[in-house]
């Protein structure tokens, strides 16, 4: 917590208090980019739709949002130290920091979170502030953010300063009224009337100026954004990920929402949004499509290479779990075990796999399915 005695409040934009939801929007200015994005969306998600599978083939692609959106807080990882982490926890079988830095911790916390989110919505858990607490819960519940209150609303006035945090940028909803904000929050996100894109963009930035936890606020804000688009039919499958267009505009994205606190400039904020929604659309259209070919052409390949009716498991689990363990490659991919050795030697030697750590002892060696990195990379 920042003490405000510490800060400069004097450029400090206040929260929007009585203007929630908005009442003053410029439907005109949006025909376009509603249409625009709109029809980004639907291209998208007619690849999800044909996907084999797109919760095992763009599972590295939430990953990498964690890794993006994390960045945007200033917790500063890489997808490969990330996913590593996740080997030996799945390995281990329990949340261990080993030798990692709790900064990949804090990534991988974030796809659980989201992966935590989605699992309970298709259990018919609501939309609600209850889930977004529990999602926080789990987004802050092991490494330091045990320490800030997971799961809990805050009870004292938190500021959003510069990087520098000594000049305010802006002050969020006051403590003592934030459960009325929460709860006019969510009774919007159920209001049929608005259309789901400007909807999305209106609840988004209202959650990042009600700022209702000590930390994580910006990374449970993006993660609504996917959460919203795919229940209310904008996407089939919750594997949006839009962190990358708002880091690459970091001053722009705080700028526009600082000015609807500052004079309600709703439509400027939504027009960006649906901008965002568009370009990111756009860019993991692009990504996806060649996450499906490369599926597609090893799917014809491994039988040969393989010579075995175990080669789409095998597959499946590389695009699922893209840095592994030996052992848990035996364990879960459903391939008997002395198949599964075969493969990873085989593998290994065409190129398709590259030994990160080789066996030790009782240790097993920890492998990497780089063709599928390095298209999530890019």
């Amino acid at each position: 917590m920042i003490e405000s005695r510490t800060l400069d409040l004097s450029d400090a934009v206040q929260y929007h208090y009585g203007q929630f939801p908005p009442d003053r929007i410029d439907a005109g200015r949006l025909i376009m980019p509603i249409a625009s994005a709109s029809s980004a969306l639907a291209r998208y998600d007619q690849i999800l739709k044909g996907m084999h599978n797109s919760e095992v083939l763009l599972a590295p692609l939430r990953s990498q949002e964690a890794v993006v959106s994390s960045r945007m807080e200033g917790t500063v990882s890489t997808l490969d130290e990330v996913l590593r982490y996740e080997a030996d926890e799945e390995e281990r079988g329990e949340e261990t920091s080993g030798h990692y830095r709790n900064e990949a911790i804090e990534v991988y916390l974030y796809g659980r979170a989201l992966t935590s989110a989605q699992r309970s919505m298709e259990q018919g858990a609501p939309l609600s502030s209850f889930l977004i607490r529990s999602a926080h819960s789990v987004l802050l519940g092991f490494g330091r953010g045990a320490q800030l209150s997971p799961g809990e609303f805050k009870t004292e006035q938190n500021y959003l300063a510069d990087r520098m945090r000594r000049k305010v940028q802006f002050i969020p909803i006051r403590p003592e009224q934030l459960q009325d904000g929460m709860d006019r929050l969510f009774r919007y996100i159920e209001d049929e009337n608005w259309q789901i894109l400007i909807k999305t963009a209106v609840a988004h930035l209202e959650f990042e100026a009600l700022h209702p936890f000590k930390d994580g606020n910006g990374r449970i804000g993006r993660m609504l954004i996917t959460l919203m688009l795919w229940k209310y039919g904008a996407i089939s499958a919750p594997h949006f990920y839009i962190s990358s267009y708002f880091e690459d505009r970091r001053d722009e994205y705080i700028d526009l929402m600082r000015d609807v606190s500052k004079s309600g400039a709703w439509t400027d904020w939504i027009i960006f949004f649906l901008q965002a929604l568009e370009a990111q659309a756009q860019k993991n259209l692009a990504t996806a499509e060649r996450i499906r070919d490369l599926y597609e052409e090893l799917k014809r390949a491994f039988p040969q290479v393989l010579s075995s009716q175990w080669s789409t498991a095998a597959l499946d689990f590389l695009f699922s779990r893209p840095v592994f363990r030996n052992n848990v490659f035996t364990k879960k991919s459903g391939i008997p075990e002395t198949s599964a050795h075969r493969f990873t030697r085989i593998l290994s030697e065409q190129g398709l796999i590259r030994t990160l750590e080789p066996a030790a002892g009782r240790r097993p060696a920890l492998y990497s399915f780089e063709p599928l990195l390095q298209i999530v990379r890019d």
